[in-house]
């Protein structure tokens, strides 16, 4: 009696480590995906300030998608340095977002790109 029973608190802590670790896979994958998305977003963002003559908004629509991502990614993780790069790239974003809304049409979004590349190398690491 007493075999099976501690056979079977193994195969529980088997069980609770397996799902853990499935766990942080599917966290790992949430965030490559979403790096994935934040620079597609970036990438837009991009488009958007080069024709920013033509269509204001876009830019706006670009900050927005970058900033609903960031959100989605943030409420996922407890990762300090995830963390840490969520605020970067949100702050590098509220900057070009002033930027425009100060009547700046033609933005540096060069650090929106490069808080974007720090945050894909920390979910991939």
């Amino acid at each position: 009696m007493r075999r099976i029973a501690l056979a079977a608190a193994g195969a529980t802590l088997a069980l609770t480590a397996a799902l853990a670790g499935c766990s942080a896979v599917d966290k790992a994958v949430d965030c490559v995906q979403t790096a994935d998305a934040i620079a597609s977003n970036v990438n837009n963002l991009q488009q958007a300030v080069t024709n920013a003559a033509n269509d204001p908004t876009q830019a706006d629509q670009a900050l927005d998608d970058i900033s609903k991502n960031l959100k989605s990614l943030g409420d996922k993780t407890d990762d300090a340095d995830l963390s840490k790069s969520i605020d970067s790239l949100n702050t590098a974003v509220d900057n070009v977002r002033s930027s425009i809304k100060n009547g700046d049409n033609t933005p540096d979004i060069s650090p929106v790109a490069d808080a974007a590349s720090e945050l894909g190398k920390v979910c991939t690491s």
